[in-house]
């Protein structure tokens, strides 16, 4: 096994529903999505990340998706790659916070819920003096069958999620960049890609909230956030020429920082299921920081011992 493929084994294993099916549908996309960045003379990265939860005490976004922004734009900005992150109105407050803790500046589009907002700043995206050449979105709810996003247990979010799944695709409208959608549910923009059947049967309420919006390149991972470690660290694995920068900032205090910005500055929550408002607290999809640092530690020595093994 080559060390992407370990990587991203390491990065979709099960965390409590079994996501087996899908990670095994989206096997070898993380290795692709890496080399199409590795191989781009001069990439520029979007980073689209928020999930709003109304249901929460008090209404944010989760914290997953947020740490993985962070630390694939400390990553990437640190190797000289632009990046440019992208959320909606609802979320803003935690996905600026994150951005100002990071070691080097990234720019920030924030749209109002409204299909109109999101084609404005696609055209802008589209017109910039350096265009975007990558996107990737990271734990952001996609369109379900009815064309709006959903929470997991079946409600319409639509009032509160901006369908930035505009920026992949459209009527009309193609893509002039290249697409990439990381999720750990089946609802995620990108993960469209993957088998309806296999979607609409392995998540809950999967024929109304299962993804429908495509990427050329899907990532699931235990958590969504994994996901985007695994993306960098396979990125580092194929530019080994430009590890020592995308993974000098790859590290426990750099994720502590994230989440401890998102949390008590941006005020994301975690845990929010039906029964049980999310809440402040510093977890990622129920998981204790620590293990997810684990998951760090565990990608950062795959891709180190690859590269010193040249």
């Amino acid at each position: 096994m080559n060390a992407v493929d370990e990587i991203e084994k390491v990065v979709g294993r099960t965390v409590r529903r079994d996501i087996g099916r899908l990670v095994e549908a989206a096997e070898g996309d993380l290795g692709r999505a890496a080399r199409s960045i590795a191989e781009h003379p001069a990439p520029h990265v979007g980073v689209i990340c928020g999930f709003f939860v109304r249901h929460a005490e008090p209404p944010s976004p989760e914290t997953d998706g947020l740490n993985g922004m962070g630390q694939l734009a400390a990553g990437l900005r640190e190797a000289g790659v632009p990046v440019t992150v992208i959320t909606d109105a609802p979320c803003a407050k935690a996905v600026w916070a994150v951005t100002k803790v990071l070691p080097h500046p990234v720019d920030l589009e924030v749209v109002a819920v409204d299909d109109a907002a999101v084609r404005g700043l696609r055209d802008r995206l589209e017109r910039a003096g350096h265009p975007l050449t990558h996107l990737v979105a990271i734990e952001r709810c996609s369109l379900g069958s009815d064309g709006r996003p959903h929470r997991e247990h079946g409600w319409d979010i639509s009032g509160d999620t901006a369908a930035l799944d505009l920026l992949y695709e459209d009527e009309g409208w193609t893509a002039p960049w290249t697409t990439i959608g990381i999720g750990d549910g089946g609802n995620e923009i990108g993960l469209g890609k993957l088998p309806r059947r296999i979607l609409e049967e392995d998540i809950p309420n999967g024929p109304l909230v299962a993804a429908t919006t495509v990427a050329e390149h899907a990532i699931v991972a235990g958590v969504a956030n994994w996901g985007a470690y695994g993306l960098l660290g396979a990125l580092a694995t194929l530019r080994p020429d430009l590890a020592p920068q995308l993974l000098k900032h790859f590290t426990a205090r750099t994720e502590h920082a994230i989440l401890d910005a998102a949390v008590h500055i941006g005020q994301a929550i975690d845990d929010s299921r039906v029964d049980r408002p999310g809440q402040l607290q510093m977890t990622i999809d129920r998981l204790p920081l620590e293990e997810h640092v684990e998951i760090i530690e565990a990608v950062h020595r795959i891709a180190s011992t690859a590269i010193a093994a040249r």
